[in-house]
C-alpha cells in the first residue's frame, strides 16, 4: 500500500533496549519483513538518544555521549542496509525513495530524535547530514540547546527557540533537512513556523482537541501546518490517542478525520512511533504489517482512494521532496 511511516524507534529498541534480531526480522513492531508485508515505500528510522541513560555527570556530558551513540546508530543502519542490500536501501536525495522502489526495495531514511545532542555545535549538524540524516526532531522531553519541550507547565510551554535553535532551523533549511516539531513546546512550534522557509513536519503527534496531551497539536497548529504545506504523522501511542494503556483503532480513525477537518487533506500522514513505547494492554495495530486495518477503517468512514493515498504516502513524499 506504499506506506511511508515518518517515525519509529526500532534502532533504539535493537541497540539500547536489548531487542532480539536485526532489521530483517526482530521482536519489535518494524522489520524488513513486516515492511514488505505492508508493501511499504519508506520507513523513517529515528536515532534516539535518551539523555538520562547516557554517561556523564552533567546534561552537557550526557548529550555528548548521546551524540556518540547517535553516530553509532547511523553506522548500524548503514551496515544493515549493506547486509540486506537486496531489500533495503538508504534514501538521502529527493528522488531516492521512488528510485529505490523501482529497484524492488524499501527505502530507509535516517533521522535523529533529540536535538540536544548538537550541544550548541552546528558542526555536529553538518556531520549528521554527511551521514545521511535528513530529519531532526528538535526536542524530546527535556529543555535543550534548541528550545523547550512540550510540557504541562505553562511557563515551559510558552518558551520558544533559543538563538542557537533559530540557527539550527535556518541551517537545516539550507542543507535540506526536515524540521520536526513533535515534542516541541507551543512556543517552539510557533517560532519554527516563523523562521522556517521550508514545510515543517510534526512526525508523530496527534490532535489536542481529542486528547488533551501537551504532545498533541491544537487546531490552530494543525491549520498552520496545513497552510504552510507541512504534515502531521498519526501516532499510535494510547495516551496520545485518548485511552491510557490502549491503542484503539477507532481513536486512530477519529484523529485522522480531525486532522482532515482542521488542516485539509494535504496534512495527515503516518508516524506510528512503533518500538518507542510499551505498556499497551490493547494494540489494535501491533506492527507495520497490520497497518492495512487502519486503511480499511478509514475507507469505511468514507475516505476516497485519493485521500487515503495522501495519508499513506503522498503527503510524506511531498515534504521529503520539498525539504
Amino acid at each position: 500500500m506504499n506506506l511511508i511511516d515518518l517515525h519509529c524507534d526500532t534502532l533504539w529498541r535493537l541497540l539500547d533496549l536489548g531487542g532480539e534480531g536485526d532489521l530483517l526480522e526482530n521482536d519489535g513492531s518494524v522489520s524488513i519483513r513486516k515492511l514488505e508485508e505492508e508493501e511499504a515505500l519508506a520507513q523513517f528510522f529515528a536515532c534516539f538518544a535518551y539523555r538520562d541513560a547516557m554517561e556523564g555527570n552533567t546534561s552537557a556530558e550526557q548529550y555528548n555521549a548521546g551524540y556518540r551513540r547517535v553516530l553509532a546508530m547511523t553506522d548500524y543502519l548503514h551496515e544493515q542496509a549493506e547486509r540486506w542490500g537486496g531489500r533495503l536501501e538508504i534514501a538521502a536525495e529527493p528522488g531516492d525513495i521512488e528510485a529505490i522502489r523501482r529497484r524492488g526495495k524499501t527505502a530507509a531514511i535516517l533521522t535523529v530524535e533529540e536535538g540536544g545532542i548538537l550541544n550548541g555545535s552546528l558542526e555536529r549538524l553538518e556531520e549528521l547530514y554527511r551521514r545521511d540524516v535528513r530529519l531532526i526532531t528538535l526536542l524530546w522531553n527535556y529543555e535543550n540547546c534548541i528550545g523547550a519541550p512540550g510540557s504541562r507547565e505553562p511557563s515551559v510551554m510558552e518558551r520558544g527557540l533559543t538563538p542557537f535553535g533559530v540557527r539550527v532551523v535556518e541551517r537545516m533549511n539550507e542543507l535540506g533537512m526536515i524540521v520536526d516539531v513533535s515534542h516541541a513546546s507551543d512556543g517552539v512550534f510557533w517560532d519554527v513556523m516563523k523562521c522556517s522557509k521550508k514545510p515543517v513536519a510534526a512526525t508523530h503527534s496527534n490532535c489536542r482537541a481529542l486528547a488533551a496531551h501537551p504532545r498533541n497539536l491544537t487546531d490552530g497548529m494543525l491549520r498552520a501546518l496545513g497552510e504552510r504545506g507541512g504534515v502531521t504523522g498519526l501516532n499510535l501511542y494510547g495516551p496520545f490517542l485518548g485511552t491510557p494503556e490502549e491503542s484503539r483503532l477507532e481513536e486512530m480513525t477519529a484523529h485522522v478525520l480531525h486532522m482532515l477537518r482542521a488542516g485539509g487533506e494535504d496534512l495527515p500522514a503516518i508516524g506510528t512511533d512503533f518500538d518507542g513505547f510499551d505498556g499497551m494492554k490493547r494494540m489494535d495495530i501491533p506492527d507495520t504489517g497490520c497497518m492495512g486495518r487502519l486503511w480499511e477503517a478509514l475507507k469505511k468512514e468514507g475516505l476516497s482512494e485519493s485521500q487515503l493515498d495522501k495519508i499513506w504516502y503522498k503527503n510524506a513524499l511531498r515534504i521529503w521532496k520539498e525539504r
